[in-house]
């Protein structure tokens, strides 16, 4: 490499280990939270005990104090405010959500069972009937039942083996339990539990974190959007139906740049007609962002992606994003590789618009046929344009990433790759092959980039 290009390397290995940071500091500051709500319980005296069974209860408040960050954390993580969103990126998001969230539930059903275990002792009942007991002595213990509960059906219906079987609509409408438990814990917390009782620096704390995670919520899912939708006048343009069978739909509207939005990401789209308002799905950008346009390109794969080619030009568009990290600013190495299958050709696409010149790239693209695969003349021309090397792999299924029959590799197809940045998007299973194969040849886990629209 050149000197030029060895320091710009150097510039990006800089900025990924900021990010890196940031992303570690973002969990290490969600247990410091939790550990602060604690110190403060312990400040007011939250550890007095008669008799040494005393110290479980106060554990169990301990554990209650906990959760509840842990729950904000969960509001504040599906907030998508952009300085987690656009610093962390996407799926390191949905992967604390989903560690922090199931610790929020295990902690809450802790919390619960000690709480009453230890309030059935002192009264004398069983743990049984001391629940019983307390779901009658007031409502809002009662809703910290119910609470707990749908905690626990959302818990259940997170496990992979169930999530596998559910459409992204039914999930999407089973998730707003979530929203619903947070509701029926809260009067319990302020009413009966020990997080706002202990004097008023406590209670400053408290309400500061729920202002920050609900405020967050608010502002980045409601609030940010209309104003979007007013400042913008985000419009379906045109629809188009393309011979794979996949539809290209365009949106205009004005100062689209400030969206802030890169070749790579994706948004949060919402169809305002009669038949798509209730739901927002996550497309890629098939084309590098313009101030007055962005693009889609959607393939059929379930109800909502069917129809939409039957939306209308003049339509009105809701846009949450841009999210993600999955573009250039990304990178590691000098030079890339852009791997992508199926619609995963959506942001291949919009970043080759971007390529910095001068620098190496393949682009690897896995197709069944030619008649299938979206987008496939544009690319070849953009591939031209930047000088990039495209290989079409084309063919059945095989046990790998490749068709069958194949013995090609990165290693094969772009050799020198362990030096350069692989973007892959496509399905999990086959993404997943693909980053196997990158790490065979030597390239760093870090500078391998998938998105997964994790839900």
């Amino acid at each position: 490499m050149t000197t030029t290009a060895t320091a710009l390397v150097m510039a990006r290995r800089r900025t990924a280990a900021r990010r890196e940071l940031w992303a570690d500091a973002l969990e290490a500051a969600v247990w410091f939270v939790a550990a602060a709500g604690v110190a403060l319980m312990l400040r007011a005296g939250g550890l007095a005990a008669n008799a040494p069974i005393d110290y479980l209860y106060s554990l169990g408040r301990a554990l209650g104090i906990v959760a509840t960050v842990l729950m904000l954390a969960q509001v504040l993580l599906v907030s998508r405010a952009p300085w987690i969103e656009g610093s962390v990126g996407h799926d390191a998001t949905t992967a604390l959500h989903t560690r922090l969230g199931r610790w929020a539930i295990i902690l809450m059903l802790a919390h619960a069972a000690t709480i009453v275990s230890m309030t059935g002792y002192y009264d004398g009942r069983t743990p049984w009937s001391e629940t019983a007991a307390l779901f009658t002595q007031s409502w809002f213990l009662a809703t910290a039942q119910l609470a707990l509960a749908l905690f626990l059906v959302v818990l259940a219906l997170s496990l992979a083996v169930v999530r596998r079987r559910w459409r992204y609509e039914a999930w999407h409408a089973v998730h707003l339990i979530v929203y619903a438990a947070v509701a029926a814990a809260v009067p319990h917390q302020v009413l009966e539990g020990s997080t706002f009782r202990h004097g008023d620096l406590a209670t400053g704390y408290w309400i500061a974190w729920y202002v920050v995670a609900f405020g967050a919520l608010l502002t980045h899912r409601v609030v940010q959007p209309l104003v979007r939708l007013r400042r913008h006048d985000t419009r379906v343009a045109s629809v188009r139906s393309l011979p794979d069978g996949s539809t290209d739909i365009v949106v205009s509207g004005r100062g689209l740049s400030a969206l802030g939005a890169h070749p790579g990401q994706f948004m949060l789209w919402r169809f305002l007609d009669r038949e798509r308002w209730r739901e927002a799905h996550p497309f890629s950008l098939a084309a590098a962002p313009a101030d007055t346009s962005l693009r889609v390109t959607v393939k059929p794969s379930g109800d909502f992606t069917t129809a939409l080619r039957h939306v209308r030009p003049g339509t009105r568009v809701m846009v949450e994003g841009p999210l993600g990290v999955f573009t250039h600013r990304a990178r590691r190495g000098h030079g890339t590789v852009l791997v992508a299958a199926g619609i995963g050709v959506t942001p291949v696409r919009a970043m080759l618009e971007a390529m910095e010149p001068g620098e190496p790239c393949d682009v690897v693209v896995r197709i069944r046929s030619g008649e299938e695969a979206p987008l496939l003349d544009e690319v070849r021309e953009l591939a031209a344009q930047s000088r990039a090397t495209l290989h079409l792999l084309e063919g059945s299924r095989g046990d790998g990433w490749v068709p069958r029959g194949s013995e090609a590799t990165l290693a094969t197809l772009a050799p020198g790759v362990a030096e350069r940045d692989v973007f892959v998007c496509g399905p999990a299973a086959w993404a997943a092959q693909v980053a196997a194969d990158a790490e065979g040849a030597g390239v760093p886990a870090e500078a391998i980039h998938r998105e997964r629209f994790g839900w």
